[in-house]
């Protein structure tokens, strides 16, 4: 009996499931030249993609955050339209409702490679709907995935380690060393006492009753900053969690519109002070250093949005005049820090 599919492979499988030519192109769509902004575990791979054109290596061997961030770029339109095309029941759709999703994003000219992006996607970040979304990869022929390839184990593993005789012995004799001194300092039991027969009866003992372990509500994971953050803000600032409003400034200069230099948009605030805030901002746009944000329906946002990894530091004149669009719940908070 097969072992039951990982959404870890599920993944991998989408990615070597997508035409090839398609993942190359996005990969070459992205600028990695020396991006800080991108982790080495992400920005690494993509870069030996870019270089090397292997996907399939690329999809059977690089970390799964890697290969994680390709997805998502490739599945942030059809995302988005099937979002839409589900209305309030895109949370929590059936599978009937994401099925018929599904149809409509093919009717409308998405391709099969789109569609399997968008599955695996979700059930890669354990979307609810991720159950729905194997289904439909598993009973659609056109979506059906590849197996990966089986791994050939490496030579030095196949080949019995060789050890000195001599580095044997010493190891055999510390170990004997080792028993008796644990022999020698062994505590010495005293003697037990006599019992002593009773004629006093010992009524029924009661059983003990189970005592019932409280059920611990995750706790509020406190977020770490730099020395030099830690010098101006403060994570434990009532603003701290709190999604606000705010003019973010631009890493580049837009060519479209050069003139502007800055532009407001949500951003979740890590830490604050009343000098200012730290913040994260919050896009429309995924890129390998944002992740899906996933409040972004409860705090009446009308799209899909994407927080960026980067902190940026902003001047606040006036703390209380910030716009506030809700704060994150504990386990909202603690997925993202």
């Amino acid at each position: 009996m097969p072992l039951p599919t990982t959404s870890a492979q599920y993944v991998r499988r989408a990615v070597l499931k997508i035409n090839e030519t398609t993942i190359l192109d996005t990969v070459d769509s992205l600028d990695l030249r020396g991006n800080a902004k991108i982790s080495a575990v992400i920005g690494m791979p993509l870069r030996s993609l870019q270089q090397r054109r292997d996907v399939v290596t690329f999809a059977t061997t690089a970390p799964l955050a890697a290969v994680k961030a390709m997805l998502e770029l490739l599945a942030a339109e059809p995302l988005e339209r099937v979002v839409a095309a589900l209305g309030e029941h895109a949370d929590t759709p059936s599978f009937d409702q994401l099925s018929d999703a599904v149809d409509g994003l093919v009717a409308n000219g998405s391709t099969p490679d789109d569609v399997v992006a968008l599955l695996a996607f979700a059930i890669g970040e354990e979307f609810p709907a991720a159950p729905h979304c194997r289904r439909l990869l598993e009973e659609r022929a056109e979506f059906a995935l590849p197996e990966l390839p089986a791994a050939a184990p490496s030579a030095a593993l196949l080949s019995p380690k060789q050890v000195d005789p001599e580095v044997r012995a010493q190891r055999r004799a510390r170990r004997e060393d080792e028993k008796r001194r644990k022999r020698n300092t062994a505590p010495v039991n005293p003697a037990h006492p006599a019992r002593v027969k009773s004629d006093k009866k010992i009524g029924p003992v009661s059983p003990k009753r189970a005592t019932e372990r409280p059920v611990r509500e995750p706790e509020r994971r406190r977020v770490l900053l730099t020395p030099m953050e830690q010098e101006r803000f403060s994570a434990e600032h009532p603003l701290a969690g709190m999604v606000v409003l705010v003019e973010i400034p631009f890493d580049a200069v837009d060519p479209t519109a050069p003139d502007q230099h800055a532009k407001v948009r949500p951003a979740l605030v890590v830490a604050a002070s009343d000098v200012g805030i730290l913040i994260r901002g919050i896009y429309s746009n995924p890129s390998p250093t944002r992740m899906l944000f996933t409040p972004w329906r409860r705090l009446g946002f009308d799209h899909l949005s994407y927080i960026d990894d980067s902190r940026v530091a902003l001047a606040a004149s006036s703390l209380n005049e910030l716009s506030r669009l809700g704060p994150l719940d504990d386990s909202e908070w603690n997925a993202l820090v």
